[in-house]
């Protein structure tokens, strides 16, 4: 019944592909913001996540403040 502001997701999760997630998470809801994070950093991991839906993809390590600030934007939220 309620949904979340937005979605941080990993790729690398047990049992189930993260961009099979972020594939289900789109099929419910087109608005919730996506933001994934991953230690893939290939152009290809990256490409195929935001064609899938994601609305930013950050690679590990990151700095928190840099993961606060894309997901502020994410939000539509001023710094």
């Amino acid at each position: 019944e309620s949904r979340p502001d937005a979605v941080l997701l990993d790729l690398m999760l047990p049992g189930q592909s993260g961009l099979e997630v972020l594939r289900q998470i789109r099929q419910v809801c087109q608005a919730t913001p996506v933001l994934v994070v991953s230690v893939k950093d290939d152009e290809t991991e990256k490409v195929c996540a935001l064609e899938l839906g994601a609305d930013d993809y950050v690679t590990k390590p990151f700095a928190p403040r840099e993961l606060v600030a894309r997901i502020k934007d994410c939000l539509g939220t001023p710094e």
